[in-house]
Order: structure tokens, then C-alpha cells, then sequence
């Protein structure tokens, strides 16, 4: 059974930051493309940030210089660190695998921003 495990949400003021974190189980890690996602209330689900086994990541322009997403494929786990965090950053940011055809998502982690 495939888990996509969010930790690391929570409260924080504007210009703080936070440490997403997502624990796989169920997949060969290394062989797939870890992903954040994000979905405020009344909005899309947008992609946040990507990863793919080497390291190569790629980034929403919204969150550029100020997020970085890494993984350890030892570890079977994917960080989301952020920095700067502004009010427009809130919503329930979700953890994504893809490989092929075959896709998961965890359950989410919510993260407001706020003072």
C-alpha cells in the first residue's frame, strides 16, 4: 500500500518559515518525481515545486528564491523548505508522486500565514 505521509504544517507569522516534510512508503522512492502541491480556499490546486531522482527541481515563479525543495532518497522523503513566508502562501500544501502512470498524493498539511 502506497503512503504519502505530510508533516511540518502549522502557523506562522509573515517573513517565517517552515520545513514541509513527506514520508513515502509503498514505492520505489528513487524512481519517482516528488512534487508540492498547494490549494487555498476557492482556488486550484497548483504545483509548487518539483524534484526528480538526480536533484533537478523546478519552481512556481510565485515562490522562486524563496522555497527549496530537496529529497533523500535514503531516506524515502521529500522537504519543501520556505522562507519569506507571506499570507498569499496559506493553503493545504499536498505531496505528490509520479512515475509513469502511476500517481499518489498524500493526505496534506495545511500552512497559514498570518499574524
Amino acid at each position: 500500500q502506497v503512503q504519502l505521509v505530510e508533516s511540518g504544517g502549522g502557523l506562522v507569522h509573515p517573513g517565517g518559515s517552515l520545513r514541509l516534510s513527506c514520508a513515502a512508503s509503498g514505492i520505489i522512492f528513487s524512481d519517482y518525481r516528488m512534487a508540492w502541491y498547494r490549494q487555498a480556499p476557492g482556488k486550484q490546486r497548483e504545483l509548487v515545486a518539483g524534484i526528480i531522482r538526480d536533484g533537478f527541481a523546478d519552481y512556481a515563479d510565485s515562490v522562486k528564491r524563496r522555497f527549496t525543495i530537496s529529497r533523500d532518497n535514503a531516506k524515502n522523503t521529500v522537504y519543501l523548505q520556505m522562507k519569506s513566508l507571506k499570507p498569499e502562501d496559506t493553503a493545504v500544501y499536498y505531496c505528490y508522486a509520479l512515475f509513469g502512470t502511476r500517481a499518489y498524493w498524500g493526505q496534506g498539511t495545511q500552512v497559514t500565514v498570518s499574524s
